[in-house]
């Protein structure tokens, strides 16, 4: 017999391989047994075609003919509105703040629930699901600016998560209303965009003007320098004075500006900046974007998507090739009525499955 002293080292050894191989092969499930996909459709003008029969809709995945249902029946919907909160969005709250009863009449319906979050730093729930008009308009009222951060990403897994616990028959939307871009989430787009996914959320977004924003922000209290004067080292042949020194060592406002596409993102083993994730989000499921600067800006835009809302195709299905890894290219066409325009999600995305 081997003594007791090898016998665990062996093991130790067995379950060290084991980890290593769990890393290297890591196993995933596809999370996709149904796909949803709310379809708009428009005529050359961008008038919303209403009337079509669930015979008229024709749908590829990755190029095969799949077997639909499609719904134009008005679903009851579950919204969650995550309000950009912090120092720069301080002036656009005092317009956010008045949106209670147009979000209640034009977005969601007499059967409709509405959740608010709130994003500086940190996402707080100022809301949970409500249909009462009176706890939306309480709960706006209290957003107040905070800090200078603003997680969108994160925000947008939180609402993702508290709609993946509504019931199944209900429409699962995200309301985003904040700037273009993220500023210190721990969630990248890529967990974002998963979620997102599992959970059949489509995302609108009313986007706050990032100049305007600026312009009214309060300034902000200069940092002390933790450097004494004339501490830092110059550049050549320049003199070492404070003022110089901190417009040479100012803080970094240069960064990447790309949007990469929606299957590098999943592909992507590190971390990839995208600078306006808004427009990922939207894209991604077949949402839209839209933007506002004065209190109608903002009705209209508001408007604009319960009026969209209330005139979708939802179509759904069970993909006969599911356990194709890789990204899955969705297309929606009109059968016999040339000149329409369709807009829905792109596709979506299924880990490869590891070898057996």
């Amino acid at each position: 017999m081997m003594p007791m002293g090898i016998l665990r080292s062996f093991a130790i050894l067995l379950l060290a391989a084991a980890l290593v191989a769990a890393q290297e092969e890591p196993t995933f499930r596809t999370g996709v047994n149904v796909v949803v996909v709310p379809t708009v459709v428009t005529d050359s003008d961008g008038s919303i075609i209403h009337g079509l029969q669930p015979s008229d809709f024709r749908l590829t995945d990755n190029d095969k003919l799949q077997k639909i249902s499609v719904s134009t029946e008005y679903t009851p919907i579950s919204l969650v509105i995550a309000i950009q909160a912090n120092r720069t969005s301080e002036s656009a709250l005092e317009r956010i703040k008045k949106i209670g009863p147009t979000l209640q009449t034009l977005v969601t319906g007499e059967q409709g629930e509405v959740a608010i979050l709130a994003y500086d730093h940190r996402v707080q729930v100022l809301q949970e699901f409500t249909s009462d008009t009176v706890k939306l308009e309480t709960a706006l009222g209290q957003l107040k600016a905070g800090s200078s951060s603003a997680v969108m990403n994160d925000a947008v897994v939180t609402a993702s998560r508290m709609l993946s616990k509504r019931p199944p028959d209900r429409r699962r939307i995200l309301l985003l209303i904040g700037e273009t871009r993220d500023v210190a989430s721990a969630a990248k787009p890529k967990q974002a965009l998963t979620d997102l996914q599992f959970s059949n959320v489509l995302v609108y977004s009313v986007n706050m003007n990032r100049f305007v924003n600026a312009l009214s922000a309060k300034p902000e209290a200069p940092r002390p320098d933790p450097f004494p004067p004339g501490a830092r080292a110059s550049a050549p042949h320049s003199p070492n004075l404070p003022a110089y020194s901190s417009q040479t060592y100012g803080g970094a406002t240069n960064s990447a500006n790309f949007i990469p596409m929606l299957v590098e993102i999943f592909k992507a083993t590190k971390s990839i900046f995208v600078d306006n994730p808004i427009e990922v989000y939207t894209k991604w499921t077949g949402g839209k974007e839209h933007a506002f600067v004065t209190q109608r800006d903002l009705d209209s835009a508001i408007s604009a998507i319960g009026t969209e809302l209330h005139s979708q195709y939802v179509i759904t299905y069970a993909p006969s090739n599911r356990d194709e890894g890789g990204f899955h290219d969705i297309e929606v066409a009109i059968m016999n009525r040339p000149g329409l325009k369709v807009r829905a999600r792109p596709g979506y995305w299924v880990a490869a499955q590891p070898n057996p």
